[in-house]
């Protein structure tokens, strides 16, 4: 099946709610999953950012919230036009589908070059930074033959795998997904292929802000890009302790296919690949398994409703907070260990609105952890 999608809908943000979001995910314990609480419950952004002190203050918070103003967002939109990028919402028509259906989907991202590569089906391909003539070859054969069905490559702009990927679909169209921001590309000598893919058929894309140097930390959010844009995501060689195991982890948890190449048992670039094998990844001995595959992921619509919306009235859950007695059980409720909220539901017997309500205070206070797969913490000194 090819894998060219029917362009998807979405709702367009506004210049104002634009500023809003960028304010609103710059500011201080404001993740993605925050800020998509936040949205529902206030209904925009521009509530939502009002509320943060008070929010703040009964969570516990021990000082103020810093909260991005209005000029640095402003001064961050004229730094993206200036570079020739722009800011895409996740409910707008340009965001990756199958992007906006994960758990965290960044609310707003950076991106460059050309737009249509995003609502594309794309398949991901990694590997090893240090890959072998065999593995880099076999990731080109990959990408190229994956492309001329109709599929966007995404990859992590890394030496090796990822480079041989983005070059080998660079015609057809490849998404460079980065773990700094977009005028940061790591490694510095791929800065060449960067440009080479948006000033062609390709896009960059990043959450992070202008000028944003990577570190070691960010690397795992660039590879849930990856694995959230991706229907599938093809491991060539990983070691055992290998950053592309990260990303063949978060695609199985994204319920996206799991690919991996066999190698060598000798070969320690091979073990994390082969280990991926041994638990139930799909073996990839030529593209068209890959192919065949993801066909019926390729669908129109299968990821085309947005999760986050800004409707133009604002208008959000008008409820008031809960008395320091239920906000008391609450926070009895949690600890260091993570649970579904479900479960803090039915232990306090509180509606599911005021329990998300204290989540939310706790979390903009920083007294709160939200793990993979909705589940929640104490952190340990509060």
């Amino acid at each position: 099946m090819d894998g060219r999608s029917a362009r998807p809908k979405g709702i367009a943000l506004t210049e104002r709610q634009r500023i809003a979001w960028l304010r609103l995910i710059r500011s201080d314990n404001v993740g993605p999953a925050t800020f998509r609480d936040l949205i529902n419950h206030f209904g925009s952004a521009e509530t939502a950012l009002a509320a943060l002190p008070e929010l703040s203050a009964r969570g516990g918070a021990t000082r103020s919230i810093r909260i991005a103003t209005e000029g640095e967002a402003e001064r961050e939109l004229e730094a993206a036009n200036k570079f020739g990028a722009r800011f895409v919402g996740i409910g707008e028509p340009e965001y990756p589908p199958s992007l906006r259906q994960i758990d965290g989907a960044p609310p707003l991202l950076a991106v460059k070059g050309n737009l249509s590569a995003a609502i594309e089906s794309a398949i991901g391909v990694v590997g090893s930074r240090n890959a072998s003539i065999s593995g880099a070859k076999f990731a080109a054969m990959v990408a190229r033959d994956c492309g001329r069905a109709g599929y966007t490559i995404v990859s992590g702009l890394a030496r090796g795998i990822d480079t041989a990927a983005h070059r080998a679909s660079l015609d057809t169209g490849t998404i460079a997904a980065m773990a700094g921001g977009l005028d940061q590309p790591y490694p510095p000598e791929n800065a060449g292929l960067l440009e080479e893919i948006w000033n062609g058929n390709g896009l960059a894309v990043s959450e992070m802000p202008f000028g944003w140097e990577p570190r070691a930390r960010d690397f795992p959010r660039r590879n849930r890009l990856i694995a959230g844009i991706a229907l599938g995501v093809v491991i060539v060689e990983a070691a055992t302790r290998s950053g592309s195991l990260i990303t063949a982890r978060l695609a199985g948890e994204f319920g996206r296919l799991v690919f991996a190449v066999p190698g060598s048992p000798l070969d320690p670039r091979c073990h994390g690949t082969n280990g991926l094998l041994k638990d139930g990844a799909m073996i990839v001995t030529t593209p068209s398994d890959i192919v065949e595959a993801v066909g019926p992921l390729s669908k129109p619509g299968v990821f085309a409703a947005p999760v986050v919306e800004e409707p133009d009235h604002g208008a959000g859950t008008s409820l008031l907070p809960p008395d320091e007695t239920d906000r008391a059980r609450i926070v009895d409720a949690l600890g260091p260990t993570p649970v579904e909220i479900d479960d803090i539901i039915r232990h306090t017997g509180l509606t599911p609105a005021a329990v998300y309500l204290v989540l939310l205070e706790l979390d903009i206070a920083g007294r709160l952890h939200r793990q993979t797969g909705g589940l929640v913490s104490l952190a340990m000194d509060a």
